[in-house]
């Protein structure tokens, strides 16, 4: 008998989809978090809440130093760098040694899991599709 919960639970999570939906949402909501913790302090995720710095719903796929009405840095401005999910993995390690001259405070995380979560939530309040865009 115990084992027929257990050959459930091995098919559902067989089946395809089924895991990456569960996994996806939560690598979304762990990466919700360490967003919170540790981006929120100066970035917004949406345009409804006021952030120093620019907010970071649609990012991904985004030209750096394009949102409307920031002061951007002229590097970040001039550098012609799409926000892709590697340029922001870059970014998230060593913004100042990626993009010399940026206004922005060394960020320096610089584990790969972390960011990985990050990325998650970034592309998850992102509209455009991640599949267009290269890493």
């Amino acid at each position: 008998m115990k084992s027929v919960p257990f050959a459930l639970a091995a098919l559902l999570l067989a089946t395809p989809g089924f895991a990456d939906t569960k996994f996806d949402q939560i690598k979304i909501g762990a990466g919700a978090a360490l967003f919170d913790a540790e981006c929120r302090r100066c970035h917004a995720s949406d345009t409804t809440h006021d952030s120093y710095g620019p907010p970071l719903e649609n990012v991904v796929g985004r030209g750096a130093g394009t949102y409307p009405d920031y002061d951007y840095s002229i590097a970040l401005e001039a550098s012609g760098i799409v926000w892709t999910p590697a340029a922001l993995r870059a970014w998230m390690e060593d913004n100042s040694g990626f993009m010399p001259g940026t206004k922005m405070r060394h960020v320096g995380i610089e584990d790969r899991t972390v960011q990985d979560f990050i990325l998650a939530y970034l592309g998850s309040i992102s509209q455009r599709d991640p599949k267009k865009i290269s890493d």
